[in-house]
């Protein structure tokens, strides 16, 4: 009789990327560590059976957490690698659930809704006159400018690049940074903001 050769280690693993292939997200939540801290994050990419998140703190490799990811709900797993900024989960699931989030990716790719912009989401607006104070969690105050801003974010002119992921206060208003820009950062909300009081709680001195 035949014997079948088994299957190397990296042909399994090889395998496994082919079957849940990440695509490019940009999806908000709020995840829970093992100690019942709960932060803000935003999902960078995706597949049906892992996550890679940028996140102002970061688990630990083989840490279970507990993720609300805006569309898709409750997501567990286990921290499987980290990196200056983030981590990467893989999901504790069945596959009947794998077969579920498959489901919804393919949903929200199809109402461009997994890489949807800010700028398709909320209209953005300049404020006037446009200078605000960053404040730094180590309590260092900064003088920018606010480029633009809408509901969920604003562009920040600034010298500095702080890291992606940190938590900061924009004039009144809780943000984490997303993105770096040629002359400064982005940063979301941590709230989205009433149109009506957004520029009142944006530039604060």
């Amino acid at each position: 009789m035949a014997m079948i050769a088994p299957i190397a280690p990296n042909e399994l693993e090889y395998k496994e990327r082919r079957r849940f292939q990440r695509v490019r997200v940009n999806l908000l939540g709020r995840y829970m560590l093992l100690d019942q801290r709960e932060f803000p994050c935003q999902v960078i990419e995706m597949s049906p059976g892992d996550m890679v998140l940028i996140a102002p703190q970061v688990a630990r490799e083989g840490e279970r957490i507990i993720a609300y990811i805006d569309h898709l709900g409750r997501l567990e797993g286990t921290t499987v690698r980290t990196f200056e900024n983030g981590f990467a989960v893989k999901f504790a699931s069945t596959e009947r659930k794998r077969d579920k989030l498959a489901s919804q990716l393919t949903w929200l790719a199809n109402h461009d809704l997994l890489t949807e912009d800010e700028d398709r989401r909320h209209g953005r607006i300049t404020p006037i006159p446009n200078t605000t104070t960053v404040v730094m969690p180590n309590g260092i105050n900064l003088t920018c400018d606010v480029l633009d801003a809408s509901q969920s974010g604003a562009a920040i002119v600034s010298q500095e690049r702080p890291v992606l992921g940190l938590l900061l206060t924009v004039g009144k208003l809780q943000a984490r940074v997303v993105r770096h820009l040629d002359n400064g950062f982005a940063v979301e909300f941590t709230r989205l903001q009433h149109p009506d009081f957004l520029q009142e709680s944006l530039i604060s001195r």
